[in-house]
């Protein structure tokens, strides 16, 4: 026997005479403790109440959100949010609409981006899975068209992200429940930001240190 194999067969003789031979009386099994989360939220996804509620913390996080109607407006919304970038990377998959108003340069990542080249474009802009209102929170999913790699949202200092009204929901358990748990899942929440021990804030340490939300849906025409 080596002093590896006589270690380890030490370690399992004191365990075994520490333990008692049977369990103590009335210690059968740990006990069952419920576990009753909320499963669903105080407003209904999508509705005018979360969407406002999500206007409402995303700000609190010193994001930046406007508000409008219909997808087709979608394109006036980046591009004012874009106004000065002059170049921007998008995901593969993302809407050619959403960019048709940005006369800057657009490079789609496909093929994909080298570090040193998302280090020298000006913005990024993605789709979002879900958005969770109660905490100001959306989810980038790497294997969806409009969302793409983890990378190209972390790099450049701005980030523009178009959230649908249909993908926005009030907590965190509806929002797990439409996630694919085994796909790379990013949960964003305000700019990059981070504090040193005297709470000094430092913007853009480790992903942009912009960010803009175009939310759509939950507003008439007109509305603003």
């Amino acid at each position: 026997m080596g002093a590896r194999d006589e270690v380890l067969a030490r370690l399992r003789t004191a365990r075994d005479a520490g333990a008692p031979a049977t369990p103590p009386i009335g210690v059968l099994s740990d006990p069952v403790v419920p576990r009753t989360y909320r499963s669903a939220g105080r407003f209904a996804p999508g509705g005018e109440q979360v969407l406002a509620r999500l206007d409402e913390t995303l700000t609190d996080y010193r994001a930046t959100v406007t508000r409008v109607p219909t997808e087709d407006d979608v394109a006036a919304a980046v591009r004012a949010f874009l106004r000065t970038a002059g170049s921007v990377v998008v995901p593969p998959g993302l809407p050619e609409g959403w960019l048709a108003a940005f006369d800057g340069a657009v490079r789609r990542d496909e093929p994909a981006c080298t570090v040193d080249e998302l280090d020298h474009v000006d913005a990024v802009v993605t789709g979002a899975a879900v958005a969770i209102a109660d905490t100001g929170t959306f989810v980038l999913d790497s294997g969806a068209p409009d969302q793409g790699r983890r990378v190209i949202t972390l790099v450049p200092d701005h980030h523009v992200c178009v959230i649908r009204a249909a993908d926005v929901v009030a907590s965190v358990p509806e929002a797990i429940a439409r996630l694919d748990p085994t796909r790379p899942l990013t949960f964003v929440s305000g700019p990059s930001a981070t504090s040193d021990i005297e709470l000094d804030r430092v913007e853009g340490v480790h992903g942009p240190r912009r960010l803009d939300v175009v939310l759509v849906g939950g507003l008439r025409p007109g509305e603003q």
